[in-house]
């Protein structure tokens, strides 16, 4: 058996069982499966959502997967991949180290700690320093691009 009929076996199978779940759901009533899950019982819904769940975790492994066997099958690939994974760790790290963290009083009674407020914080920088970084290498293009 060649990959595409595993494939389409595996995507027909999911997509039956999704079928006999959705039909499962739609066989009860909105009233029932809402006072099903006030009194906490969610077996209505939690097949559903289960496959949902296993769908999107086959979904990332496997892209995952093909995307490294790209990677390893080409040196280059592998250098370029490296050196961006790289680039990237250091400007969260130049967020990180200028980054403060201070505990904060949340709406719900509780308390951001400090480590996690620096975190936020973290990321906010980095996404900010991030589009610096894009915005100034579409400038110097442009202007490389008007030299020549």
């Amino acid at each position: 058996m060649n990959i595409e009929k595993i494939t389409r076996i595996i995507s027909a199978l999911l997509g039956i069982l999704g079928i006999v779940f959705l039909f499962l759901v739609l066989g009860k009533s909105d009233s029932e499966i809402k006072m099903a899950a006030s009194m906490g019982d969610f077996s209505t819904i939690s097949p559903i959502v289960n496959l949902a769940v296993a769908i999107i975790l086959i979904a990332v492994i496997v892209t995952l997967l093909f995307s490294l066997l790209g990677l390893l099958s080409d040196m280059q690939k592998l250098k370029k991949a490296s050196i961006s994974i790289m680039a990237l760790i250091i400007v969260v790290g130049i967020s990180y180290a200028m980054s403060s963290g201070v505990e904060t009083p949340l709406k719900d009674n509780q308390v951001l700690s400090a480590f996690q407020s620096r975190l936020v914080e973290t990321g906010i920088r980095s996404g900010y320093l991030l589009a610096f970084i894009a915005i100034l290498s579409m400038i110097l293009s442009g202007v490389k691009r008007l030299i020549k």
